[in-house]
């Protein structure tokens, strides 16, 4: 297996110049986030990602997680790799330093989970899934909840889950027939269950905690009758530790393309009576409790995509290195390294260069979550949360597109030696399947953004964006291809909007069958900006870099690439949004 390496330099070059970690550290509360401190966290965090997590990542995917008499066993090494990960304190980053978190801003935490997924993904999907619901009880817990809860939880002793899917109900959550009855006191007792359970069980941590969604017995119908609930593994004691064991169970794994190493789960509630459980925020806004778990697991999962599909370009580059076959195209007697050879060249710079774009997107919108959050002013905070609002969506179905398609042509790369398991390139694009249905199918993402963002506010958010993309034209280059493909995309982009805005009032169906078109139109232009303001500001440093010559100097390489085999395609997805409805609303439904 090929090592594992973060790419600090190039993240690095993106919390500091796209991000803009000073202004971040500027922010009040986040004043220790300064660069020399933060350089030190990425190295540390590179040394658990290379040398504890990624060697795991291989076997984990081989030997996979099971169940034994209801007990979960995870991957040899999964359980220590987690105490080393908890003993460094890598659980608590972002959280506040009042339940045992360091109150570092999540652009940080952005990169670290980078590496966490890029090293091992079935390994961080158990973090991931404690981060979500950390800051669901930090927004919708009582004081007692928090204080019972959030340090253990933050601290990694404690892991937290998302139980949102049943078996008849998929991606249709009111559909859910999970009941919880009031027993007073604020104790319900829940029965059901539940599927698709993300480390929904393991072998490394003290006790689990569910946020469950269920109804009540009177609820109304739909997603207006759920609620939301606390079920933890093993009830707290009054001093906090875990007590009795609670009326849940994992009933089976699944048996999945991917991610063997994670135990996802189908799970049974109340099998013998009722399992204890707590409710979180108000009865019947449940799904308001969940989206705050929900968000904060689509960006994470868009970074998934950033992160499988790094590992892969990184096995991709040192695979076309080593192979020789075939002559070069000019002046070679012989065989050569297939890196030498066009095709494979554009298939690696697209990878890299697709990587970066999507870098760039995730950690800046990491940035305007921290923004939303610590912005003195309450209208930057707001004109910050509008901005997120748009790119979550963006980067959750973006990214993790990409990640498919970008680890198939890393397979691609190897030959019929990615055909095969032995190289480890079939277990990247298997493990980055799921990331496309994960938290919202990429089609629920696509209407997400046009119904409730880019509709819901009226347009101001996504005109938000397109003026932040205007502000920086001015640094580019007049009649470079980088900028005259970025203004073009622009147009599009523009164009396109103006249609949605348009339709969507009165021809829903129209504007909807065009709204995947349209968050690739989004995120192919926004990308596109990234790269190029990326090259302006490499070519401002190049200079004077120490070192960095040849990394600054790669930027303009990966913006033209960009420009000219991505952001090219605006003109066809605008379109598609415009003009392609018919295609897709038009043939009989007997005809399929």
């Amino acid at each position: 297996m090929v090592p594992y390496n973060a790419p600090l330099q190039d993240m690095r070059f993106v919390m500091n110049n796209i991000a803009e970690l000073d202004k971040i550290a500027a922010l009040p509360g986040y004043e220790m986030a300064e660069r020399d401190l933060v350089d030190q966290i990425l190295e540390e965090a590179n040394k658990l990602a290379r040398d504890v997590l990624a060697p795991l990542n291989f076997p984990g995917d081989r030997q996979g997680a099971s169940v034994e008499n209801g007990v979960v066993r995870t991957p040899d090494g999964f359980p220590d790799a987690y105490r080393q990960f908890i003993e460094g304190g890598w659980n608590g980053v972002p959280f506040e330093e009042e339940f045992g978190g360091q109150g570092l801003p999540w652009l940080i935490q952005t990169a670290l989970h980078e590496m966490w997924q890029a090293a091992n993904v079935s390994f961080g999907l158990c973090p991931l899934l404690t981060q979500g619901a950390i800051e669901a009880l930090s927004a919708h817990g009582t004081d007692e909840q928090k204080a019972v809860y959030l340090p253990k939880l933050i601290e990694g002793t404690w892991t937290g889950t998302m139980n949102l899917t049943e078996p008849q109900a998929g991606s249709d959550v009111g559909a859910l027939k999970t009941r919880a009855e009031a027993q007073g006191n604020g104790i319900y007792k829940i029965t059901g269950t539940k599927i698709y359970i993300t480390y929904g069980d393991q072998d490394f941590s003290e006790n689990v905690v569910h946020l469950v969604l269920a109804r009540l017995t009177d609820a109304p119908a739909g997603t207006r009758g759920i609620s939301l609930f606390v079920v933890p593994k093993f009830i707290p004691n009054a001093d906090g530790s875990p007590g009795e064991r609670n009326d849940l169970r994992v009933v089976s794994i699944e048996k999945k393309l991917g991610i063997h190493g994670s135990p996802t789960c189908v799970m049974s509630y109340g099998d013998n009576g009722g399992a204890t459980g707590y409710l979180l925020g108000e009865e019947n806004k449940g799904m308001a409790c969940m989206f705050t778990m929900m968000n904060n697991a689509r960006l994470a999962v868009g970074l998934q995509g950033v992160s499988i599909s790094d590992r892969a370009y990184q096995q991709a580059v040192s695979y076309a290195r080593d192979r020789v076959q075939s002559r070069a195209v000019e002046g070679s007697s012989g065989p050569v390294a297939i890196i030498n050879h066009p095709d494979v060249r554009r298939m690696l710079t697209e990878m890299r260069a697709k990587v970066e774009a999507m870098r760039c997107m995730t950690y800046w919108t990491a940035a305007l979550l921290d923004r939303s959050k610590r912005e003195p002013a309450a209208e930057d905070r707001h004109k910050a949360f509008l901005l997120l609002d748009v790119m979550t969506p963006v980067c959750k179905a973006w990214c993790t597109d990409q990640g498919v398609a970008l680890s198939s042509v890393g397979v691609q790369i190897h030959g019929g030696m990615g055909f095969v398991e032995e190289t480890g390139a079939a277990q990247h694009y298997r493990d980055s399947r799921i990331n496309p249905i994960y938290e919202g199918t990429n089609g629920i993402q696509a209407m997400d953004l046009l119904g409730r963002k880019l509709i819901g506010h009226n347009g101001v958010a996504m005109e938000l964006l397109i003026r932040e993309i205007k502000e920086d034209l001015p640094m580019l280059e007049d009649g470079s291809r980088v900028k005259d493909a970025l203004l073009q995309g622009l147009s599009d982009l523009e164009e396109a909007t103006q249609f949605m805005m348009q339709t969507f009032p009165d021809d829903r169906a129209k504007a909807s069958a065009g709204a995947v078109p349209y968050l690739d139109l989004v995120a192919t232009v926004v990308g596109g900006w990234m790269m190029a303001k990326s090259a302006a500001i490499a070519s401002e440093q190049a200079p004077t870099a120490n070192g960095d010559g040849a990394f600054l100097e790669g930027k303009a390489v990966t913006a033209r690439f960009y420009a000219d085999h991505v952001l090219a395609r605006s003109g066809s997805l605008k379109h598609a949004v415009i003009d392609g409805s018919e295609g897709v609303l038009g043939l009989a439904f007997d005809l399929f």
